[in-house]
Parts: structure tokens; C-alpha cells; sequence
């Protein structure tokens, strides 16, 4: 495992779907409060680095129909109503102004959003990943930057899933692949 170096300036925080909606829902291998808690370390710590932090999150259109209805094999959730705070970023993560608030409408934060212009424009080169879930909104993001050439981080302990089988596969069979996994306690250590 290589030293895990970090310039805060050419780095981004991209938090994924940590939402009233989302971290409302089971997750594993930990709670959902304990990745709202150090995704908001992580942030605070590259913020005052000078690094860039983005929240993304993720929604269907007021009408409905931007929803993806491809034919699939598995269940979809179709038309079902959602809360009005679905969408919400969580306060615990504690967003400034100045941070970057991304709405996506898929399980991924690239396409289709600003995301990579807002990053690229700031010379970020190096993405920090977190968020729920690990092995879906986080891995469809991750693969997407990995194909736009960004250097990629994975907070292990700062991700969960439904299932933990499905975040333990993601994290040791993908995301090695494409980056580098770290805790949290090594991100903010290489940040300082």
C-alpha cells in the first residue's frame, strides 16, 4: 500500500446521497449515522485545507418523468410519493457556503450534472469518495471518474450499503482497481 499523499488545493470531498431520505433507510456495515459523522470530519478538515467539498444528492424531477425506465430483471421502485424532506441534506453534515450542491437524477453524480465542470474548473485532479450507498451511488460515481481520469480515495469507514456483502465486494474487488481505500482517520491524517 503505497503513503497516501494528499494537496488539498487539487482535491475534492464528493459526498454521496447522505439525505433525510437515504440515511433514513438500514444500512451496513455501520450505521448511517456513523458515515453522516466522518463524512462532516472529512469535510471539515479539507475545507480548512483549502480543498473542495461537494454534497450531492439525489432526486427525481417535480413531475417524475426524468426517472430512469429501462426493463429490468429486479423490481424498480416506479411512481412511489416520497417525503417532502426526501432530498434534504442531512444538518449534521453541516454545509457553508461555498460548498458545491449537486443534484443528480441517477445512481451516478457524473452525467447529466455539473459535477465534473465545477471541479475541473477549481483544477481539482484527485476525488475523495463517501456516502450511501457504497454499491450503488458511490460505484457508478467512482467508475464514472475513474474513466475521466481522476485520481479516487474510498472511505471505507464512511460508506455503507443495504447489505454489507455488497459494500464488502465493491470495496475489496472495485474499488482497488480504481483507486486507493483509506479510512477515515488516514485521510484526515494525509490532509493535516
Amino acid at each position: 500500500m503505497t503513503e497516501l499523499k494528499i494537496e488539498p488545493a487539487k482535491t475534492a470531498l464528493v459526498v454521496i446521497d447522505l439525505q433525510r431520505g437515504v440515511v433514513s433507510i438500514p444500512a451496513a456495515p455501520r450505521p448511517a449515522s456513523e458515515v453522516v459523522q466522518r463524512a462532516a470530519e472529512i469535510a471539515r478538515a479539507l475545507r480548512r485545507a483549502g480543498g473542495t467539498i461537494v454534497f450531492v444528492h439525489v432526486t427525481p424531477s417535480a413531475d417524475g418523468k426524468d426517472g430512469l425506465k429501462p426493463i429490468t430483471d429486479a423490481a424498480q421502485a416506479a411512481g412511489r410519493a416520497l417525503p417532502p424532506d426526501w432530498a434534504e441534506f442531512v444538518p449534521e453534515l453541516g454545509i457553508q457556503p461555498g460548498d458545491i450542491l449537486i443534484t443528480k437524477r441517477q445512481w451516478g453524480a457524473f452525467y447529466g450534472t455539473e459535477l465534473d465542470l465545477q471541479v475541473r474548473r477549481r483544477g481539482v485532479d484527485a476525488i475523495i469518495l463517501c456516502g450511501i450507498s457504497t454499491s450503488v451511488g458511490v460505484e457508478s460515481t467512482a467508475r464514472d471518474a475513474y474513466e475521466r481520469g481522476y485520481n479516487q480515495i474510498f472511505v471505507e469507514d464512511a460508506m455503507a450499503d443495504r447489505d454489507p456483502e455488497r459494500h464488502r465486494h465493491t470495496v475489496s474487488s472495485l474499488f482497488p482497481r480504481i483507486g486507493r481505500v483509506r479510512s477515515t482517520a488516514e485521510v484526515i491524517a494525509a490532509i493535516e
